[in-house]
């Protein structure tokens, strides 16, 4: 990271918290490669956090000049009157992801808001906050398409994808995921919106080793399948994948819907197409959902893929 870089990540910081938005959302997503020099870093506005990500190590200089950057930021008459108050600083190639807090008192949560719903996060404790950011757009369209709908979440995570749906009018929504601390503060996020939890349940389980307790709750109209890239000993894409659309249409209602999404930048959004006609024919291939603009990303198939596909 030059100075010249520093420099380009100061100005476009500077001009972002000059009208910060009203809600969370991604301020500089130096990893969709549209900044030269600048590709390992991202910075979330989690409505007074500022949370500055690292994925790649800076040498110590770089390093200390990023901070002396930040903590100028910091100090600034642009940050007093953005209502910032917290700036963390986090190592997400080092083990434990460790987070600095260059201002502000430690916090162990926060709340924040998207599209009129809440969601509790996680600040300099774990590698992610909670709630992945450029999924925005996949959150609301499940929002949109919920209505009176039984939905199933594979691979919930802290059910945010749940969350969406009960706003949307779910009539129910079964969420798998094999981290229950993951799900229970998915049951945290329903509570943070008033939501009936008898109409959401909850299965910490190995979905390979669960689809009998998955297909107890079906049939269902509308699946979300949103799994990590990769997940030692859980979850490998390319073999796991497959195995997952294979089931589809033993779980899914006469015209049903699925939103099938991949995060992993190696491969484009064919390869899910492709997998879907021979796992599953009887879906087609309807539309991939936009990625948010703050997500800019020089190479486009690498970047979020959200795919819906629908009954032939």
């Amino acid at each position: 990271m030059t100075p010249t870089d520093l420099t380009t990540l100061q100005q476009h910081l500077i001009s972002a918290l000059n009208s910060p938005p009203p809600e969370t959302r991604r301020l500089f997503h130096g990893r969709g490669r549209c900044w030269s020099g600048l590709e390992q870093i991202t910075v979330d506005w989690l409505q007074g956090v500022l949370l500055v990500a690292l994925f790649k190590p800076l040498s110590d200089s770089e390093l200390q000049a990023l901070q002396a950057m930040l903590q100028a930021l910091g100090q600034s008459t642009t940050w007093q009157h953005s209502g910032a108050h917290s700036l963390l600083l986090q190592q997400r190639y080092l083990p434990e992801s460790p987070t600095q807090w260059l201002l502000g008192e430690p916090l162990e949560h926060w709340d924040i808001g998207e599209h009129g719903l809440n969601y509790r996060l996680d600040l300099g404790k774990k590698q992610n906050t909670g709630l992945f950011l450029d999924m925005r757009h996949g959150r609301q369209w499940v929002q949109a398409h919920a209505a009176g709908k039984r939905v199933l979440n594979l691979f919930a995570y802290t059910c945010g994808f749940s969350v969406a749906a009960l706003a949307g009018g779910a009539q129910h929504v079964v969420n798998l995921d094999m981290s229950r601390p993951a799900l229970s503060r998915g049951r945290d996020n329903h509570r943070l919106n008033q939501h009936d939890l008898s109409q959401v349940v909850f299965l910490g389980y190995d979905l390979f080793k669960s689809w009998g307790k998955v297909a107890k709750y079906g049939p269902y109209d509308l699946i979300i399948i949103d799994p990590p890239s990769f997940q030692r000993g859980s979850f490998v894409l390319s073999k796991d994948y497959p195995r997952t659309l294979r089931r589809l249409p033993e779980l899914l209602a006469a015209n049903g819907m699925v939103l099938a999404c991949s995060n992993e930048p190696e491969i484009g959004p064919q390869y899910l197409i492709d997998a879907m006609a021979s796992e599953a024919p009887n879906l087609r291939f309807s539309e991939r959902l936009s990625n948010p603009a703050e997500f800019p990303d020089s190479q486009p198939d690498s970047a979020l893929k959200a795919l819906v596909f629908r009954h032939n």
